[in-house]
C-alpha cells in the first residue's frame, strides 16, 4: 500500500475553513473520504496530515492537507466528476483562485497517465502539484517510490526542489 506503482491513483485533500456539519477541516476531510468510499472509490492509503500556510501567502487560515491513494473502476474523467460531486455535496464554493475553502479534492495522478484536460476533463498529472509542498510532502510520505509521469523525477528530488518559503508541518 502506498508504494507509488504505475497502477496507483492519488488525490490531494485540503481544507482551511470549518464545515457547519462536520466541524474542523480534519473532520470534514475524513467525512469526504467516507463519502468517496460510499461512492465506490476505495481508499487504499492515506498520508499523514499536514498543516500548511496558504499558497500564495495571505491572511487566510492555514490549511490541513493530505494525499490519499485510491482505487476505482472509473476512468480519470469519471473520477474527477465524482471528486467534484463530493466537493459540491460538502459545500465547496468556487469563487476566486486560491480562496479559502471548506474542501478541495484534486486528482493528482491516475496510474501515470498523461492527459491534456479540457472542460470536464482531467489534466494529468496535476499541472501545479510539483510546485506545492502541501501536495509533494504528503505524497512523498505516502508513496516514496513515486515518480512524476512526465519527467520521471523522483518524489524525493521534487520535494528537495520545493521553494523554501512554503511553510508546512507534519501533524
Amino acid at each position: 500500500m502506498g508504494q507509488g506503482t504505475a497502477g496507483s491513483i492519488y488525490i490531494g485533500l485540503g481544507a482551511n475553513l470549518p464545515h457547519p456539519t462536520y466541524g474542523a477541516p480534519v473532520d470534514t476531510l475524513k467525512a469526504a473520504l467516507a463519502d468517496l468510499s460510499a461512492r465506490g472509490v476505495e481508499i487504499r492509503g492515506l498520508s499523514p496530515w499536514y498543516r500548511s500556510a496558504p499558497v500564495p501567502v495571505s491572511d487566510q487560515p492555514w490549511y490541513l492537507n493530505a494525499v490519499a491513494e485510491v482505487a476505482t473502476g472509473l476512468p480519470p474523467d469519471g473520477l474527477l466528476a465524482v471528486l467534484h460531486e463530493v466537493e459540491e455535496a460538502f459545500g465547496r464554493v468556487r469563487s476566486t483562485p486560491n480562496a479559502a475553502r471548506r474542501i478541495d479534492l484534486d486528482l493528482l495522478d491516475y496510474c501515470g497517465e498523461i492527459a491534456p484536460g479540457g472542460p470536464g476533463k482531467a489534466i494529468l498529472p496535476h499541472p501545479r502539484m510539483t510546485a506545492r509542498a502541501f501536495v509533494m510532502r504528503p505524497l512523498a510520505a505516502l508513496a516514496p517510490a513515486w515518480r512524476h509521469p512526465v519527467s520521471g523525477i523522483s518524489v524525493a528530488a521534487l520535494v528537495a526542489a520545493l521553494p523554501a518559503d512554503q511553510i508546512i508541518e507534519k501533524l
